[in-house]
């Protein structure tokens, strides 16, 4: 699907809705004039014909004035009985238009049956009745026209089944002119089968109405038992799966409701993926939905589902963040062909060591029925800081601790140096953190290497200091 870009200003929702109000409004005006017309001239002349043509006219009218108040209706905005909005109505009002067509249809025909049949209407011939359908035909043609330019600006049902209804009243009205020529003809050069003219041309006029109320019904109901064609929903999922991180769209349920469509999709991500990403990943997929339908109003809900190519950590990640933990330093060793993972856990500081203990066990029994793979796990609980600590000021003491630090890191070849040492104190809790220069090439693994042996080394030399985080960062970031 393509798009071109434009430069033109986008109307606004209140200007589509004025445009639709006041187009609509000249429909039914120019279909009142045209109604009256036509049947004041098809009872002076006698036709069946004008006055079929004008029973269709007064079908445009009260159809014209369906669609008028419907436009006013659908776009009022949602409410707490219509929570989808009103856009409805304007399904609604093209499925009543099409009732009144078809009882309109089945009535010219039974009355045409009526006149050839029976008994039959001389006509009286005048100029007036091909004057009437002549300016019905560039009436019809000037409504279609400017009906079907704004459907088409507001992506209105309503107005289009007008347009398109209009247009049609084109050819009905040709067919009448057929008829009173025909008629004219036989009475002219004495021809008696051309006085059944008029009434087969009402007959003609009345199946064309009857073969556009089959298709504007069909498209009516189609509407209001939230029918699309299957190609949009097969064009908004290949949309979304082509989304980097999608695994599949598992449901996908489409409806509209007057201009406005509604998008509904259950899209499976992988387990492992973060609130924040799946928050991305929400806003990026309703962007592929609205490369198919613009205007949709979509709803995205997200299922967690195993990746095809899910290793052994994210596995176990995935159990983790389903019980709305965190761990850190995950490691997995194969000994004899069995897989033993380690892991640190960090639990809420104030729960009890059996509580913890108790959760870790059914943490651990979790991971084995996800992953069979693996022999066994061992985990390090860690607590999970909850109080916000009250620094105290800097102590000689300090002093010694930031000297012991600096000594460590020169017995590392790869640090070149640290900075930003802060130590702090929170009542008898000692902590250190500092900032660590390291090669820009040195891989990630070395990193956790170093930076781990640094803190063993420093730990050495001062045991009181409780926790120790060191931020590494590359030599050229730190030279900026």
């Amino acid at each position: 699907m393509t798009s071109a870009i434009s430069n033109e200003p986008v109307p606004s929702q209140a200007e589509n809705s004025a445009a639709k109000r006041k187009v609509a409004l000249n429909s039914m005006l120019a279909a009142a004039a045209m109604t009256v017309l036509k049947l004041v001239t098809g009872l002076m002349s006698g036709s069946l014909g004008v006055l079929s043509d004008a029973a269709h006219s007064g079908l445009d009218m009260v159809g014209a004035t369906l669609t008028f108040f419907s436009v006013r209706v659908s776009d009022l905005p949602a409410d707490e009985d219509h929570t989808y909005g009103h856009g409805k109505i304007e399904n609604l009002s093209s499925f009543g238009e099409v009732i009144l067509m078809a009882v309109s249809s089945g009535w010219i025909i039974w009355e045409a049956v009526e006149r050839t049949l029976h008994h039959s209407v001389e006509l009286r011939h005048s100029v007036w009745p091909v004057l009437v359908v002549v300016s019905s035909i560039g009436v019809d043609w000037w409504r279609s026209r400017q009906l079907l330019k704004v459907a088409k600006q507001t992506n209105s049902p309503a107005l289009a089944t007008d347009a398109f209804h209009f247009a049609s009243d084109i050819w009905s009205s040709l067919a009448v002119l057929a008829g009173l020529a025909a008629s004219w003809v036989g009475m002219r050069f004495g021809i008696p089968i051309l006085r059944y003219a008029d009434p087969l041309a009402a007959v003609v006029v009345s199946l064309m109405i009857l073969r556009l109320t089959v298709r504007l019904g069909h498209e009516a109901v189609s509407a209001l038992m939230d029918q699309i064609p299957a190609e949009t929903r097969h064009q908004i999922m290949n949309e979304v799966e082509r989304v980097p991180g999608v695994l599949a769209v598992e449901q996908a349920r489409v409806r509209r409701s007057g201009a406005g469509y509604f998008a509904d999709l259950t899209v499976a991500l992988p387990r492992r993926f973060t609130f924040e990403h799946t928050g991305e990943l929400v806003r990026a997929t309703t962007e592929a939905v609205r490369r198919t339908l613009p205007t949709a109003d979509v709803v995205i809900h997200t299922v967690p589902r195993e990746a095809r190519a899910e290793s052994v950590f994210d596995r176990v990640r995935a159990v983790a963040a389903r019980n709305n933990v965190s761990v850190h330093d995950l490691s997995v060793q194969s000994l004899h062909g069995r897989l033993r993972v380690e892991q640190h856990l960090e639990l809420d500081e104030t729960l009890s060591l059996m509580a913890a203990h108790e959760f870790v066990t059914a943490l651990e029994a979790e991971i084995l029925r996800d992953a069979p793979e693996i022999d066994s796990v061992l985990t390090h609980i860690e607590s999970e800081p909850a109080t916000i600590e009250q620094p105290e000021e800097m102590v000689e003491e300090d002093r010694k601790i930031e000297y012991a630090l600096r000594a460590a890191a020169h017995l590392f070849p790869e640090i070149v140096d640290v900075h930003e040492i802060k130590v702090g104190r929170a009542g008898e809790h000692t902590s250190l953190s500092c900032h660590c220069t390291l090669p820009d090439e040195l891989t990630m693994q070395r990193v956790h290497v170093v930076i781990t042996a640094l803190e063993d080394r420093f730990k050495l030399a001062c045991p009181e200091v409780q926790r120790v985080t060191i931020h590494p960062e590359p030599v050229t970031d730190n030279l900026r």
